[in-house]
């Protein structure tokens, strides 16, 4: 992350409304997918069985995780991987690095793995000389555009057609203007299928790890990681340790939930399983905490790493839908990464667990029933007591609290405020020392206050 980067989310979400019509066509594209899901999780009458089983496995899985893992280590081992360990990012790249540099490789192909993008993988590489190329299609047009991902499912969500073209135009030469969808798909595949031939080694994420078999599970739709990994003799597998689940009979439930949850489709098109290394090349599987274990031992956010990365809670908050992923300034947005985030790094993070109307519609769609919109509030708490809240947050608050312990004074402001609503003109209440009122309209003012109306309705009740 740049030194430069905006960690304030109201401000990044304030340029990101600049252009309202794109962020109405942004909500409408996530609202659809959120309809997508909708459907898809009522075809299923055993839906709820589904998610209560997936967070039961999970939750089991947490509980006894240290020794899955190890189980995980020494089935991978016996099938011919090679098992690392790194406690944080900055192991996790220098022992992609030193794995790279042994073979001496130069250029390598990368499916889409959010771990990666949360150890900033690919600028550590190129730093040292190395090509990366991310060969998702989404990762692939915002890597052009030197952007990060903006979801964690549809990494170039926030990106019109007309965006794509013009990035290719510069980028791989492609006819000006030309915003079909189809010749510039074909455009990248001609552009990747050239990089997969000339890769060195690839490298995927995990989306599912199993303890029982020492294999590995990557969904993808495109393709991409099957033959990223196939050509090169060498495939590195980066996995955060949650992925573990116990056993290949969990998997299905695991794949019918997420598919369904982050696009609203039945099933990802490719559901590739890896059992050591093809004949006479290499199989490494990274295991990265980067501080999962500090969650794992938190009573009040364990929950959150029962994550499948689905971005279901993306897809229906309002918050997200509106402000867009960048505005997290973050590798994971939306909900999920509203916690995950300051709990790693509360002093640059501490604006995202107040990016959220506590609507509990994210907790709704989990596939997982993670309680995201209470870890929120936990969050919220936290972050005060640890004081990095500025003085525009909490003076107003104290101020209420003063306020509300004086009923009398509370009754009296309370009228003012009716008549002031009522009788001023609009510019001096929708003005720059309103902010609640840039983008909405303030209630009307009711004729009478709840006080009023129940003194006139008591004295009614007595005088019958």
């Amino acid at each position: 992350m740049s030194s430069t980067t905006n960690f304030d989310h109201p401000a990044n979400a304030q340029k990101f409304n600049q252009d309202q019509a794109r962020t109405h066509w942004h909500d409408s594209a996530l609202w659809f997918i959120r309809e997508k899901r909708d459907r898809m999780a009522k075809s299923l009458p055993e839906w709820e069985t589904l998610r209560a089983c997936a967070s039961q496995i999970k939750a089991h899985t947490v509980s006894k995780l240290a020794d899955y893992l190890e189980e995980f280590e020494k089935n991978a081992r016996a099938r011919g991987a090679t098992v690392h360990w790194a406690k944080d990012a900055d192991e996790h790249n220098r022992i992609v690095l030193e794995i790279l540099q042994k073979h001496e490789a130069e250029r390598i192909v990368k499916s889409k793995s959010m771990l990666t993008e949360e150890c900033h993988l690919n600028p550590f590489l190129e730093q040292n000389g190395i090509e990366v190329v991310d060969t998702d299609l989404g990762e692939r047009i915002v890597q052009l555009r030197q952007e990060g991902p903006s979801h964690i499912v549809m990494p170039a969500i926030h990106l019109k057609k007309e965006d794509v073209s013009q990035t290719f135009h510069q980028h791989l030469h492609t006819e000006a203007g030309n915003n079909d969808p189809s010749y510039l798909t074909e455009s990248a595949r001609q552009h990747l299928r050239s990089k997969f031939m000339q890769a060195d080694v690839g490298i995927t994420g995990v989306n599912f790890a199993l303890a029982d078999t020492g294999g590995i599970v990557v969904c993808t739709n495109e393709g991409n990681a099957d033959l990223g990994v196939s050509l090169p003799n060498v495939h590195i597998a980066c996995m955060g340790i949650e992925k573990l689940i116990p056993s290949v009979n969990h998997l299905s439930i695991f794949l019918r939930l997420l598919a369904r949850s982050a696009t609203g489709q039945p099933i990802t098109t490719y559901s590739s399983h890896f059992h050591g290394p093809r004949e006479g090349g290499e199989l490494h599987i990274i295991l990265v905490d980067n501080g999962r274990s500090n969650l794992m031992n938190s009573d009040d956010y364990r929950n959150a790493l029962k994550c499948i990365r689905c971005g279901a809670c993306m897809n229906t908050c309002p918050v997200y839908r509106r402000s867009g992923g960048h505005s997290y300034a973050a590798t994971v947005p939306g909900p999920i990464g509203s916690i995950l985030n300051p709990l790693r790094d509360a002093k640059h993070h501490k604006s995202l667990p107040f990016a959220c109307t506590l609507c509990g519609s994210c907790s709704d769609v989990c596939p997982v029933q993670i309680n995201l919109h209470e870890q929120l509030l936990t969050l919220r708490t936290e972050v005060k007591n640890q004081k990095q809240l500025p003085a525009s947050k909490t003076m107003p608050m104290r101020i209420a609290s003063w306020v509300f312990q004086r009923p009398k004074l509370y009754a009296w402001l309370g009228s003012v405020g009716k008549f002031f609503l009522r009788n001023l003109p609009r510019f001096m209440i929708y003005n720059g020392l309103n902010p609640w009122g840039k983008n909405r309209e303030m209630p009307e003012a009711p004729p009478e206050s709840f006080r009023q109306q129940y003194a006139k309705r008591a004295k009614k009740n007595e005088s019958k």
